[in-house]
């Protein structure tokens, strides 16, 4: 076993263990769930968002920021002044002192209709650095910067990623500081060289981590070196602010944060001296926010956009005389994304009530945020095959591209998936969440004599945890198959029933997760570097927690139209991919004792052998009663049209005009249909309704056309290249000027 290093030690001090430990038992309780976390918006919360966030939307116009690549003096002004950046910050300082769950749907809702106002809003909620001066901060520091943070005064961004510092964010190469004694005064001569920081270009304070040494002891015991975070404002002496990165499309302000030899008084020491080499534990606490919440709540706004605008196009579109919601295609790629939105805003939910729980917990932030983003991902991809032409010419009309250019920022930041998925989840889960690993490391690494007498109590607890879900594995395989075979094939279940049968299966898989947690024992600190079977764990990991929280959405909202069968979907889907993904771990295992791990994992998760892979995915039946209730009106598409902007009756929205046209191109195609089955013409009413529909249709499958697509064009006299060609081979320039300008 390798040693832990300092910042691993540190970090396994760091955040908070809950659902994730539970799973790592391999008897997660749905109960328990139930009746610790219970998401939901107080009457202020609500009012923000029925309110504040509609008149910021109807400010915003997603393709002109994109193409401008700024908002406008107004919006900023309003995100400024309405509470925007203030969302976590307690009343006592002038914030809204929303809760966790609030800030999740103003991101959500921002989402359906401007990413750029997701992300810039994102920011100072989460590690701000507003929230950290909340927890951290001096008396002095929060009686100078909150009530500025809070009435928008000053704009906050975190410096924490560097050159060298991506993924690995807290090696902090390139950025330290040195404690020195200038003029009788304690401080911090600082060098640092940030990159990929959002909000930098236009943020008044910034947070900066740096590597902190003290090489001659001034610090004398009153804080220690390691990760600090330097609080400066901009125009502080040395710093550099300014220039802009330009993340693929999107227009928010992201940039670089640099300073050479900064002179840094010990007051500006994120929680004074004390808090020196404190950066670690501040940075993971607070983390959560902005991993397991923000960038989930982006897609949880693609999600709500993706099934309800993209949706109703698929009944408004016609390909062959017929909606291409008919489409066996459409239906499947509908079906997909539908349930995956699902999932996002159940996991969503969850996590929100966790963190409104006073929890921090790492790995379930992780999942959230690799996992989340990821089906984002999906469900946009999907959006845009089904909008097709439409999606891919940009303009007011197109409400999916934005989105689609945007997603691999939220695929790559905070910690880029791959990383997270391949050895951050179980790494992390492995060590904190393992109900007996943590004290064997500990054991382990100590060199106290009483150490070999703990390490053999904790070695046989962990056998003993071993043992037990080798068990579990097996007995509840065997029930969990043979219920999955006696139902009836298109059958779905509701009420107890559905969530008697899907925990039931999601407790036969923790099992088998649990086992195989356990039997990564054999492969020692050689686990850390087999990150192909981490990537595995994980998705087998984020597929138990996402179903846990897809049937605690469900018990939550019981009575829903068509609840039941998205749900159904959703956990059909989940317990293949866990399956799956244990499967290939089993079939992948590695190191010297891999070929008898695989043994062990064979016997216990499939004691039946093929029989006892039950899992299939959701089939066809299914799948079209999925997609018609995006298609149609519905009580589940009316839940995930909630909370998407709508813009005023009258006013030019695509989204908003696409939802509100759903009703009306359902009704036409219905009098089609019996007009079709009755052999007749259409009555005076019945032809009104159809040219209605006819007419919104034409209207919504437009898309933009510019005159001038660049600002190059736009000048006066202006040719373009290729005709200039061929003016010079005709010899006619006059003819084709007047051409090319019509």
């Amino acid at each position: 076993m390798p040693p832990i290093s300092q910042t691993e030690q540190v970090a396994l001090g760091c955040g908070t263990i809950g659902f994730d430990r539970d799973i790592f038992t391999g008897s997660p309780s749905l109960q328990h769930l139930i009746d610790t976390y219970k998401p939901g918006l107080s009457a202020e919360e609500q009012s923000f968002m029925d309110n504040e966030v509609n008149e910021l939307c109807a400010v915003l116009n997603d393709h002109d920021v994109m193409t401008k690549k700024d908002f406008s003096k107004e919006a900023w002004d309003m995100m400024r002044t309405k509470g925007f950046f203030a969302m976590k910050i307690p009343k006592e300082w002038g914030g809204k002192g929303f809760s966790t769950a609030a800030v999740s749907a103003v991101l959500a809702k921002l989402a359906t209709h401007c990413f750029d106002a997701n992300a810039t809003v994102a920011v100072p909620n989460s590690l701000g650095p507003g929230e950290l001066l909340v927890r951290y901060g001096t008396d002095a520091q929060q009686n100078y910067f909150l009530p500025r943070l809070a009435d928008g005064t000053l704009i906050p961004c975190f410096g924490l990623t560097g050159p060298h510092s991506g993924s690995d964010a807290t090696s902090l190469i390139g950025s330290y500081g040195v404690v020195e004694e200038r003029d009788g005064v304690l401080g911090v001569r600082a060098t640092f060289k940030k990159r990929y920081i959002t909000l930098a270009p236009v943020a008044g304070v910034v947070g900066i981590g740096i590597d902190l040494k003290d090489p001659n002891n001034l610090l004398k015991g009153k804080g220690e070196e390691g990760f600090t975070v330097a609080l400066l404002e901009r125009g502080h002496e040395g710093l550099r602010m300014g220039p802009r990165h330009m993340p693929l499309s999107a227009a928010f302000m992201n940039g670089t944060v640099e300073g050479e030899d900064v002179w840094v008084p010990m007051e500006s020491i994120l929680g004074g001296q004390e808090r020196a080499g404190y950066g670690w534990h501040m940075f993971v606490e607070c983390l959560a926010e902005g991993r397991g919440v923000s960038l989930p709540a982006s897609s949880v706004g693609a999600g709500r956009t993706m099934a309800a605008a993209v949706g109703a196009y698929s009944r408004v579109r016609k390909q062959f005389r017929t909606p291409i919601a008919e489409f066996g295609g459409i239906q499947e790629a509908l079906a997909e994304g539908t349930s995956d939105s699902l999932v996002c805003i159940a996991g969503g939910d969850v996590m929100n009530a966790i963190v409104d729980n006073h929890e921090a917990p790492m790995v379930i932030s992780s999942i959230m945020k690799q996992n989340c983003t990821e089906r984002g991902r999906r469900i946009i991809e999907k959006g845009m095959d089904i909008a097709a032409g439409s999606a891919i010419v940009l303009g007011d009309r197109n409400f999916v591209g934005n989105a689609y250019m945007s997603i691999p920022i939220a695929i790559t930041v905070e910690g880029a998936n791959i990383m997270t998925r391949s050895f951050q989840i179980i790494g992390q889960g492995l060590t904190r969440c393992h109900p007996h690993m943590l004290e064997l490391i500990y054991a382990l690494q100590s060199d106290k004599p009483e150490a070999v007498d703990q390490f053999g109590t904790q070695l046989k607890k962990v056998i003993g945890h071993g043992l037990e879900n080798f068990a579990l594995s097996i007995g509840r395989g065997v029930k969990s198959t043979a219920q999955v075979k006696t139902r009836s094939k298109g059958a779905y279940l509701d009420g107890d029933a559905l969530l008697k049968h899907h925990e039931d299966q999601l407790l036969r898989l923790s099992a088998n997760f649990a086992l195989t947690a356990d039997l990564c024992f054999t492969l020692g600190g050689k686990l850390k570097f087999e990150e192909l079977l981490m990537g595995r764990l994980s998705d087998a990991m984020g597929a138990i927690f996402l179903g846990y929280s897809t049937l605690h959405y469900y018990h939550n909202n019981r009575g829903m139209e068509g609840l039941e069968a998205v749900t159904e979907h959703a956990m059909l889907r989940l317990e293949y991919e866990a399956q799956q993904a244990l499967s290939e771990a089993k079939d992948n295992f590695p190191g010297p004792l891999g070929g008898v791990a695989s043994a062990v994992m064979g016997v216990a998760c499939y004691p039946l052998g093929g029989l006892t892979r039950p899992y299939k995915k959701p089939d066809d039946a299914l799948t079209k009663r999925v997609a018609e209730l995006v298609t149609k009106p519905s009580g589940f598409r009316d839940m995930l049209t909630e909370h998407v902007y709508m813009a005023p009756e009258g006013e030019s929205h695509q989204v908003s005009e696409l939802i509100r046209a759903l009703p009306l191109v359902c009704k036409a195609d219905e009098i089609s249909a019996q007009l079709r089955k009755e052999k007749r013409g259409a009555t005076v009413d019945e032809q009104a309704i159809l040219d209605e529909a006819e007419a919104v249709r034409d209207h919504l499958i437009q898309v933009d056309v510019f005159d001038h697509a660049t600002e190059e064009e736009k000048r006066e006299g202006y040719v373009r290249p290729a005709i200039q060609g061929t003016n010079e081979m005709l010899g006619d320039v006059k003819e084709f000027k007047e051409f090319a300008i019509a």
